[in-house]
């Protein structure tokens, strides 16, 4: 039974290879199907030698009678179906393709077995084994250097050949890589180094030479493919010529050298550096060799003197015929030539900061000095630099650069002092030469501007730290509950208040105040609390621009954040607050006590005296004055009762007819509004302190540039336009508003 198996199982391959081979005839033969295994070169290569024998291996032995040229052919892929002629032999297994002549570089072939070819059992290939395979390319010199007829070309060159790739580095040496001087070979070193080789000769070159290199045909790439062909270059050095020099510094002739100039002179070509020395290059002062250092780089020479030259010299310079360019070529003669240095002069000071005579100097001024040329640093000490304030001098630190020395004060320089400013003739440039005589100059700082006050205060617009000459300050004298302004003294007089004072040094000035006198006539209209405000709203006060205040603020029941404008400073816990624009104190609702209830107190009172002064029947009010339009009328005291608007269009004359009692009583049921520029001017004893406009509209308008008095006590809205000044109180049972205007108590 198992015989059986094994029987049926051997007729199942015979029966598959009978099959599976391809027959030439109907006899059916046993054996194993031929196939080719491998080629050489494989399918697919590349950088395959134009030499190349060609070869197909099978897996069976073949009938030799059946390989041959036309069963193993080898054609040029671009070419076609034109076959490459060639010798097939058989041996083994293998058979063997060898080309008539070399392949072509660079060039795809396609080996072809054909079915034609038969195994000694008489079975052929099934099918045509086909592949392909690519030849090598041939090198080539891509680049030179020197290029190819280059001329001029350096002594020490160094000869180079890049190729298009990598060659067998073991076929780059002296025999493939020459150098010939006419029919004179030139030894030297052949390394190789990526794709390019290099010929370093031994010795440097000839001048007036041409020079043949050739690669050799011996240089292989590294597949083993020579160069098609020797590649071979020309070129030639210099004729001898000698070297010259073609620039100096300084030129020759040239006149008022400095004496810090370092000396130099350019060659026409590359110098041999070990012939540049202090032998080869001199310098003299008459018969006087200057010492100093020879260096040298690129194509020129330097000599540095070993100390700055002297003043008023001739000096001569000489480079001589020991100096040779990189051949060892000397130069024909010496080369000389001749400069001077200017005469001995003095430094002086051109240019100062401050200048002389400067006023308004900043107090953190850097005082410095401008030379005419440099100066030696360490002569420019706070022993030759000095400042003074009179005769003490003022403490600080010199620095110096460039040719500008700076003094700076260890501290900011008071106000209002004149300072003197020296440099000594300690002070010397960088050749030793000291200045003639000191240099002074003055300048002077800024004025300072202090008052003083008892039982009332002062207050400065503007109101600066320091002022400029020329500068006009107004100082207002503002005396406490109780007193009267009485008279200036120290540096101002007088009873004029306020008063100007121009700045032309430090002053100092006192506001003299005195007990205020028992009033012999009792207002008409008692402020009462609200008196001790110059500015009192219920709603808000704002500002913009510089205004400037003087006199207490208050805001009730509003809180201080509706105060806008002012830059409040509000120390902790306190019951008023400060600002730079306002001379006196600042209360709000939300400070501490006893503001809150004083300004309860002060806004009844407000609204007691708009309620009393508006009904206020004696003397009998004048109805109607001008229908409201007031143009430059004279009014004399008394009350004046309007049904509607009053306008005030170029300004009016408020007479007291002598009585300093006499008091002004205008009682508007519309809007109060005072043109641009308008003036309420008093005469004949009118004070503002006596003047009330009770304005019970929409609000009273102050416009551009008023200069306005009196107390306005107003049911809304008070506003002083842009530049707007008042001798009175604003007293709003809603809001202020200020645009960089000016408010006076009186």
């Amino acid at each position: 039974m198992e015989h059986k198996k094994l029987l049926t199982i051997f007729t199942l391959v015979l029966i598959v290879l009978f099959t599976g081979c391809r027959k030439d005839d109907f006899v059916g033969n046993v054996g194993v199907c031929p196939l080719v295994i491998s080629t050489d070169p494989a399918d697919g290569a590349t950088g395959v030698p134009f030499n190349k024998v060609i070869t197909a291996t099978f897996n069976v032995e073949m009938n030799p009678a059946t390989i041959t040229t036309t069963s193993f052919t080898i054609a040029e892929e671009a070419k076609g179906e034109m076959l490459t002629e060639g010798v097939v032999t058989y041996s083994g297994k293998t058979a063997t393709f060898t080309p008539s002549s070399p392949l072509d570089p660079n060039t795809t072939y396609t080996g072809t077995i054909k079915r034609s070819v038969k195994g000694l059992t008489g079975l052929a290939l099934q099918e045509d084994y086909v592949w392909t395979f690519k030849t090598a390319t041939v090198p080539t010199v891509t680049l030179v250097d020197p290029l190819n007829l280059a001329t001029t070309v350096a002594l020490n060159k160094v000869v180079s050949a890049t190729f298009s790739e990598a060659m067998d580095p073991l076929t780059i040496t002296a025999s493939t890589f020459t150098l010939m001087n006419g029919p004179v070979p030139v030894s030297g070193v052949v390394t190789y180094s990526g794709t390019s080789a290099t010929f370093t000769p031994g010795s440097p070159l000839l001048l007036g030479k041409t020079y043949t290199a050739t690669i050799k045909t011996g240089a292989k790439s590294i597949t083993g493919v020579a160069l098609a062909s020797n590649y071979i270059w020309t070129f030639s050095t210099g004729a001898l010529i000698a070297p010259t020099v073609i620039s100096t510094d300084p030129l020759n002739l040239a006149t008022n050298v400095v004496l810090t100039k370092v000396i130099s002179a350019t060659f026409s070509v590359a110098m041999d550096p070990a012939t540049i020395t202090n032998a080869t290059f001199k310098l003299m002062d008459g018969l006087t060799p200057v010492t100093g250092v020879v260096t040298y780089s690129g194509t020129t020479a330097t000599f540095t003197p070993g100390s700055p030259l002297l003043s008023g010299k001739s000096y001569t310079t000489t480079i001589t015929t020991g100096v040779k360019n990189l051949a060892g070529t000397a130069m024909v003669n010496n080369y000389v030539w001749a400069f001077s240095t200017g005469a001995v002069v003095a430094p002086t000071v051109i240019d100062t900061d401050p200048l002389d005579l400067a006023i308004d100097v900043p107090l953190n001024q850097l005082v410095s000095a401008t030379f005419s040329v440099p100066m030696d640093p360490l002569t420019i000490t706070t022993s030759t630099f000095t400042l003074m304030d009179g005769v003490t001098p003022v403490t600080g630190t010199v620095a110096y650069s460039g040719i500008v020395a700076t003094f700076t004060p260890d501290s900011p320089l008071p106000a209002g002092k004149t300072y003197t400013a020296t440099i000594t003739t300690g002070a010397k440039n960088v050749a030793g030469t000291a200045m003639t005589n000191d240099y002074v100059w003055n300048f002077t700082t800024p004025y300072s501007l202090a008052v003083a006050a008892v039982n009332g205060a002062v207050a400065k617009f503007p109101d600066q730290p320091t002022y400029n000459y020329g500068t006009s300050v107004q100082i207002t004298a503002i005396p406490d509950l109780g007193y009267d302004f009485d008279s200036w003294s120290g540096d101002g007089s007088g009873i004029i208040n306020p008063l100007n004072v121009i700045m032309d040094a430090n002053k100092i000035i006192t506001a003299n105040f005195i007990l205020a006198p028992v009033s012999a006539c009792p207002p008409i209209v008692d402020l009462g609390t609200a008196g001790n405000y110059v500015i009192l709203a219920e709603s808000g006060i704002s500002t913009t621009g510089v205004t400037q205040v003087t006199g207490n603020m208050g805001i009730n029941p509003a809180a201080a954040t509706f105060i806008t404008g002012f830059g409040l400073i509000l120390p902790a816990g306190s019951s008023f607050s400060t600002s730079s624009l306002v001379v006196g104190k600042v209360y709000a609702p939300d400070y501490a006590a006893p503001t809150p209830a004083n300004l309860v107190t002060a806004t009844g009172d407000m609204h007691t005296a708009y309620t009393t002064a508006n009904g206020l029947v004696v003397p009998a009010p004048t109805n109607e004055f001008m229908a409201g339009n007031l143009n430059g009328q004279t009014l004399t005291a008394g009350i004046y009762k309007w049904s509607s608007n009053v306008g005030v269009t170029n300004g009016i004359i408020l007479d007291g007819g002598g009585d300093n009692c006499a008091t002004f009583i205008f009682q508007i049921a519309g809007d109060l509004t005072v043109a641009n520029s308008a003036i309420i001017t008093l005469q004949n004893g009118a004070q503002a302190k006596n003047i009330f406009w009770v304005v019970a509209g929409s609000g009273a308008v102050l416009g551009t540039g008023v200069d306005f008095s009196g107390n306005i006590l107003c049911k809304t809205l008070i506003s002083l336009n842009t530049g707007a000044k008042i001798n009175g109180r604003l007293l709003a049972q809603t809001a202020v508003t200020l645009n960089a205007a000016t408010v006076v108590k009186p």
